[in-house]
Order: structure tokens, then sequence, then C-alpha cells
């Protein structure tokens, strides 16, 4: 013969809920017919270990639904009230079962109960106020982002089919006065770029500080030390190399940022950004070493940055020999960044491939 389980009840507005003090149940079926919910199950209750089984027929109408969750010490029933309201009992009848008592642990009166609700939704309204401010501030993160990447992607553009166009038309001679021509809009796109050393310190974008600020720093040198500072160097075709270089990552690499903004990839374009680096960037550093070379000589004749120190020495000291320092540091910063990006281009294709398998 089955028996009766211990059932504890409590109440909200919307649910009831059960808890019938079994251990290791096995066999449960609970069910919901005509508003009498049907409970058995085997376990070990207070009778020992046996087939526990009750009905509890409700006070007023509940859905059919119900959901429960058996764990070692008790199965836990939640039952869904139709309408939404506080009950002044459980059961039609007025005379409660003698299995059944007040589950204190969740026990609430109907004014806690409201308090209880009115907290909930103010938990509710907190989190959706912070997401909507979150979701704003990301909004304005990705509009700045999609600008930045699209006017460097414009200036960077103009500045190598500008070159392009000028070295098929006028030749060679084109090399020899690319600052004159081309300067004005590097300046602008380099004092620019400082912004990404930015984005990266304050997390806009999640990159290294120091590759980004080894890349910024060591152009934004050669643009304005070695050519903005020595006219001698204005006219000479390592100018040309520095920028077409330059330009040749960039026409890449802030296309691919700005469809990033739109969670939009293009494979040609992503192969592109990831590849053209591995010979172009070098290449770069090369034609910026040059440079550096070629503006010693002019440094030391002009003694331009020199730091006096007669005092001291009996000399000043030649700003070449800083040159001679930067160049090591110059080669330091290739091998670094040469690595940071091939591991970047490494992972994303990685990536790329799990996802295509």
């Amino acid at each position: 013969m089955a028996l009766t389980p211990l059932v504890y009840w409590a109440q909200r507005h919307e649910d009831i809920y059960l808890r019938v003090e079994l251990t290791d149940v096995q066999n449960i079926d609970v069910h919901v017919d005509e508003n009498v919910l049907h409970f058995s199950a085997q376990g070990h209750g207070a009778k020992g270990q046996n087939e526990y089984k009750f009905s509890l027929d409700f006070l007023l109408p509940v859905k059919p639904q119900v959901s429960y969750k058996s764990t070692q010490r008790q199965v836990n029933i939640t039952v869904h009230k139709i309408q939404r309201g506080w009950w002044e009992r459980l059961t039609l009848r007025e005379r409660k079962p003698v299995f059944l008592a007040p589950d204190f642990d969740r026990w609430l009166d109907e004014s806690d109960a409201e308090m209880e609700i009115r907290e909930k939704e103010e938990k509710k309204n907190r989190l959706k106020a912070s997401r909507q401010k979150e979701e704003g501030f990301v909004s304005l993160k990705t509009v700045f982002l999609i600008v930045y990447n699209l006017v460097q992607f414009l200036g960077f553009s103009w500045i190598f089919i500008n070159m392009t166009v000028r070295l098929f038309i006028i030749g060679i001679d084109s090399l020899y006065d690319t600052f004159h021509t081309i300067s004005d809009v590097m300046f602008f796109c380099q004092i620019l770029a400082l912004v990404e050393v930015l984005n990266a310190a304050f997390g806009v974008v999640k990159t290294g500080v120091i590759p980004t600020l080894i890349q910024v720093v060591g152009r934004n040198f050669i643009l304005f030390i070695i050519f903005g500072s020595l006219e001698e160097m204005h006219h000479k075709p390592v100018v040309f190399f520095v920028f077409y270089l330059w330009s040749a990552i960039e026409i890449f690499r802030y296309p691919f940022y700005m469809l990033g903004c739109f969670n939009t990839e293009w494979k040609t374009l992503t192969w592109l950004r990831y590849t053209v680096w591995m010979p172009l960037y070098p290449l770069g550093v090369l034609a910026e070493a040059l440079a550096v070379i070629q503006s010693i000589p002019i440094f030391d004749e002009s003694k331009l940055f020199s730091i006096p120190l007669t005092k001291v020495i009996g000399t000043s000291v030649s700003f070449s020999y800083f040159l001679y320092i930067y160049l090591v540091l110059m080669f330091l910063g290739l091998f670094i960044n040469f690595s940071h990006l091939y591991k970047q281009r490494k992972r994303r294709f990685r990536t790329k491939k799990r996802k295509a398998n």
C-alpha cells in the first residue's frame, strides 16, 4: 500500500511551491489533472523505503504544466497559478490534509511577497538601465572606430593612389618631390594614428599597447625628425619608398578593422591584411633605416639637436649618436612587432580552420 510523504508548501502571487520530503527518489510521476495535483514516486521517507503518493485539490485554477526538480534530499515542485493573486489557503477543502504543512524556509506574507516583487522589479530595471547604458557606450565606441578607420583608409588610399599615378605619369622624377606633394596628408594621418595608442591603452580595442606604441612612435620619429626637420632629406628618393610602403600596408589594415566594426568579414581582405605585411613591413623598416643613415651626415654637419656639453667635456654630443642607438632599437622593434603580427596571423587562420572543420 502506498504511503503519504510529508509535503511543505509556500506561495507567491504567480506560483505555488511544494517540497516533498523524500530521499533517493526514483520513478517520479507528477501531473495536474482537473486542477488536482497527483504525485507518486519510490523513495525513502518517514516510513522508510516505499512507494509514496498524494493528491492536492487546489483552491483556485492552476496551469496543467508542472515543473519539478529532484535532489538527494527532496523533490521541489512548482505549480503556476492561472490568475495572479494571493490564496487564503492551498486546498479546496478548508481542512488541510494531515501531511501538508507550511514551508517556513520560503514562507512569506502577502505584503512581504509584494515587497519581494518590487525588489525584483527594481533589480531588473537597474540591470536593464545598466545594459542600455553599456549598449549606448558600445554603439558610441563603434561609431568612433568606424569614423576613425574610414578617415585613415581614405587618407592612406589618397597617398597610395596619388604616388602610383604620379609614378606612371612623371616617372622617376616623381621620387624626388614626394615630400612636397604627399607630406601634408601623411602628417595628418600619422598624427591621427596617435589615437591608436590611446585606444589600446584604455581598452577601446583589444590589442597590445607596446607593439602599437613602437609602430606609431617609430613612424612619427622618421616623419617629423628625419624628414620634417631636415630640408636636405625632402628631395631624396627614400621618402618615396617609406611613404609608399607605409600606405601599401594601411590600405588593407584600416578597411579590415572597419568591416570588423560591423561584424562582417571579407575573406580576401582578411588574407591580404594578415599576409601583405610579411614582406612590406620589413621592407618599410629597411627603408626607414636607410633614411636614418642618410640623415646622419646632415645632422653632424648642421649640429641640429646636438647637446652642448662644453662645460663638462669641452664639446657637444652630436644627435647622430642617438641615431645609431635608434637604429639598434629599430631592428629590435622590428623583431617584436614581426613576432606579434605573426602570432596574430597564426591565431587568426587557426581559428578560421577550426570553424571550417
